[in-house]
């Protein structure tokens, strides 16, 4: 395992309380799609911002303003559940703990998110001055699974990815890692368990970021501050 510089953490369901229905978002944006193209195509097996592109893009073929139409009003509905959610969150009792102490330690931090910044920002005004980065969807062209995303964070920290775990709650942030080659961990505080977190083959995984902290220290991948 190689020395650890930077760890970079997911979000929602990571660092904060996953309050997001994902399930009733896709319900009220399938809803919307039905107004503008019937029947729509089968596609529940993508997650809601790639489901609105790939709508999108099928309703420009014919007509590009309806196209645009279309992905405007479910970015709104989208951003509209997004900061209503995060009126009902917290932050993890460890989290700022936990950033602190490896800042303290010299373990550089980020922070990236496929939510948008205006949500994030309902939850922790002062998202940017909890790590060296912060990076919404807002922020980059491709987010993540896209490396992009983590590579933009890594970029800002100036670290390699292959000295950095990027860590998350879905098997998406662990597949975020991979691609850009940097260690992983998944940790069960939002909708996958542990045993679903493994079967994406992450390097650690653990119930909390608390816990995974305390098994790198064990491990010395980082200081025990």
């Amino acid at each position: 395992m190689k020395k650890i510089e930077a760890i970079v953490f997911d979000f929602d369901g990571t660092l904060a309380e996953l309050t997001i229905d994902f399930d009733e978002m896709k319900k009220r944006l399938k809803a919307l799609g039905s107004a503008f193209l019937d029947p729509l195509p089968e596609k529940d097996d993508i997650p809601a911002l790639e489901w609105v592109d790939f709508i999108a893009d099928c309703l420009a073929e014919d007509d590009p303003d309806l196209g645009k139409e279309f992905h405007t009003r479910c970015r709104f509905l989208i951003i509209t559940m997004e900061v209503e959610a995060a009126r009902n969150g917290k932050l993890f009792p460890f989290t700022c703990d936990i950033l602190n102490g490896l800042r303290n330690s010299g373990i550089k931090t980020g922070i990236i998110t496929r939510n948008t910044a205006s949500a994030v920002r309902e939850l922790v005004p002062e998202i940017n001055n909890l790590s060296g980065c912060f990076l919404s969807r807002e922020d980059v062209k491709n987010v993540k699974p896209h490396p992009e995303h983590l590579f933009m964070a890594l970029e800002v920290i100036g670290v390699a990815p292959e000295h950095t775990l990027m860590v998350g709650d879905h098997p998406m942030d662990i597949e975020t890692g991979k691609r850009a080659g940097a260690m992983t961990a998944g940790v069960a505080t939002g909708r996958m368990s542990v045993e679903e977190l493994r079967k994406a083959d992450p390097d650690f995984v653990a119930t909390d970021c608390a816990q995974l902290i305390q098994l790198l220290e064990k491990q010395g991948l980082v200081m025990n501050n």
